[in-house]
């Protein structure tokens, strides 16, 4: 269990959650703002459209903020759609708009729409002029958004700033929620630990004595039967230290106590010795064993612990395996890595277990794995192993048939 990369996932979850809400409520206050300065907007334009209006139709001249402003800019409209008035800055503004027109004619009240202009866009309001209660003509009055939309990018610049702020305190938050969160399942491990490795070590002691007493036994025994029975028991209490041995070196991986060599060495010796190791329990059980791999390949990394992963691939691999199968060790160098392949032609691994089958005490085939005594962590510690040398495991089901796993080991050059 790797409580570092829990504590990161934790950390990034908070920190991605309060992103959300930030830009969730950054993008909330760029609207709102960006609506309010609309809203005034139109009121504003409302104001000099009927000032404008009030001009024309001869009531006065009332100074309006298109004169001498090229931000600003209007046009009139006779009922028929003819313009009879407008001036220098209209066109640039995108005056007329006539469909903006047609609508305030028809709905008989103050329009107002954003439009494409020349100039860029522009903000319209089209407001009915009335003589003697009766509609003569439409005043449109727009103004360039040039302003509004430098106002807005000014406030995103403003928030930019404020939210990666904010981004950088929930991270320091979120670790620190994130370590408190942590901290009781650290301690429970520990404890988890600490007691796995001891009543190993306690186990290891009456289980050596349990074998000394049963071979003096079995060599003083003469009824075959009798023989028989202490030889299942030497056989189990060699499957029991396997276990022990295996829990230890658990133990020693999670506390970071395992010694891993980082050096460079030859891999075609290492994958031969693995390979003979079990040469006499494939023949035995009908199942062939075949290497091809280069001689010439140097890996980085401990070759101790290299062999113990392949003998653990090749022990998963014999135990699924049939008579008359064949169990294939291959490699090569991809890139900054060597790549060491065990490939098997029994029934493969189902899609529903491949995420899992590294997980500790986890088996693909329960019934079968009991048979055999394996405890399910063969595959854990030699994914554990490979990742200790700077490499990783991976399984996979062959394109033809059969479990593919794959481990990869940083590549040395030849000194």
């Amino acid at each position: 269990m790797n409580l570092n990369r829990i504590k990161l996932r934790l950390t990034l979850g908070y920190v991605a959650v309060f992103a959300l809400i930030v830009f969730f409520l950054m993008a909330i206050a760029v609207v709102g703002f960006s609506r309010e300065l609309v809203i005034q907007q139109d009121a504003l334009l409302t104001q000099e459209a009927r000032h404008q209006a009030a001009n024309l139709l001869g009531r006065g001249h009332r100074k309006t903020l298109a004169e001498g402003s090229d931000q600003y800019g209007w046009a009139a409209l006779r009922t028929g759609g003819r313009v009879f008035a407008r001036d220098r800055s209209a066109a640039g503004l995108g005056l007329p708009a006539r469909p903006l027109a047609e609508k305030t004619l028809e709905n008989g009240r103050v329009v107002s729409a954003t439009v494409d202009a020349p100039r860029g866009q522009a903000r319209v309001v089209s407001l009915p002029m009335r003589s003697s209660g009766r509609i003569v003509g439409v005043v449109q009055y727009a103004r360039s958004l040039d302003e509004m939309h430098r106002t807005v990018r000014e406030l995103v610049l403003v928030l930019l700033p404020l939210g990666i702020g904010a981004l950088g305190l929930a991270a320091l938050g979120g670790t620190y929620m994130a370590g408190r969160a942590v901290r009781p399942v650290r301690e429970a491990f520990e404890r988890q630990r600490t007691f796995i490795a001891d009543a190993s070590h306690e186990l290891r002691t009456p289980l050596t004595l349990i074998r000394a007493d049963t071979e003096v036994l079995y060599r003083g025994l003469e009824d075959s039967g009798d023989r028989e029975l202490a030889a299942d028991v030497l056989a189990e209490t060699d499957r029991m230290d396997e276990m022990i041995s295996d829990l230890l070196l658990v133990a020693r991986l999670d506390a970071g106590k395992l010694p891993v060599e980082r050096g460079s060495f030859e891999l075609a010796p290492v994958i031969r010795d693995a390979v003979e190791r079990f040469d006499r329990r494939a023949g035995s059980g009908g199942v062939r064993l075949e290497v091809d791999a280069p001689e010439d390949l140097v890996a980085g990394g401990d070759p101790t612990r290299t062999g113990q992963i392949l003998a653990a691939l090749l022990d998963n691999a014999l135990v699924y395996t049939p008579r008359g199968g064949t169990v294939t060790v291959g490699a090569r160098r991809r890139g900054g890595f060597v790549e060491i392949t065990v490939r098997d032609t029994g029934p493969g691994i189902p899609n529903e277990h491949l995420p899992h089958v590294f997980d500790r005490f986890y088996r693909v085939d329960k019934a079968r794995s009991r048979a055999r005594g394996g405890a399910g962590l063969g595959l854990s510690i030699a994914r554990d192993l490979a990742r200790a040398q700077g490499g990783d495991l991976e399984a996979t089901n062959a394109p033809e048939g059969g479990a593919l796993l794959r481990l990869t080991l940083p590549a040395a050059d030849v000194s």
